[in-house]
């Protein structure tokens, strides 16, 4: 990954002296950009490194996932345009478009009220 991103500043200003580029977590990989071009930059390089040591992107389980932006240009590896999503789980989180913690915290209480109702019949006994 640092072989990919090396190259240049194409990721998301994080702090006044700190740029996030990705996040990473054994095969799970997060691009962040502040455009378009900068996220079709980095793909591709980050495609390009890969396959140089032999491994492959699956496209069909590559999304993108857009914020605040008009744009809608499709990023693509080798000529495959790439799922735009309104929303997906990165690591037990969910992140949507609108860069809230909405739907995650949604999410979470629907959880643990099903694990309460599923315990229920137990301590009601």
């Amino acid at each position: 990954m640092k072989t990919s991103t090396s190259e240049g500043k194409r990721g998301i200003q994080w702090t006044s002296k700190m740029q996030l580029d990705d996040l990473d977590f054994a095969d799970d990989l997060t691009h962040l950009s502040q455009t378009q071009q900068q996220m079709q930059e980095k793909t591709t390089s980050v495609e390009a490194a890969s396959a140089a040591v032999g491994l492959n992107i699956h496209k069909g389980k590559s999304r993108i996932l857009r914020y605040n932006t008009a744009c809608t240009n499709p990023i693509t590896i080798d000529g495959e345009d790439l799922e735009d999503v309104k929303t997906f789980t990165y690591l037990g989180s969910i992140i949507d478009e609108y860069g809230g913690s909405d739907a995650d915290v949604r999410a979470r209480i629907g959880k643990a009220r099903a694990a309460y109702l599923q315990l229920r019949n137990i301590w009601n006994s």
